[in-house]
């Protein structure tokens, strides 16, 4: 009796730590993929702002080159 007590307290034991440790990973892999879409996100928005400066370089240019001299 006292055997089986302890091979069922051993497994609820064992049990407990898998789950525990597999929420760890989940939380980690959740916490990985969210970082990951801010990093595409700042770059997508990196991307936007390089462009917007470079049509801005161009609007400068073409107004500075009509102006009359």
């Amino acid at each position: 009796m006292r055997k089986s007590i302890s091979i069922l307290t051993m497994f609820v034991a064992i049990i407990l730590t898998l789950s525990i440790t597999s929420c760890r990973e989940t939380k980690e892999d959740k916490a990985e993929e969210a970082i990951e879409e801010v990093k595409d996100g700042v770059e997508d928005a990196a991307d936007e702002v390089e462009d917007a400066a470079e049509d801005v370089e161009d609007e400068v240019e073409d107004a500075t080159d009509d102006s009359p001299q």
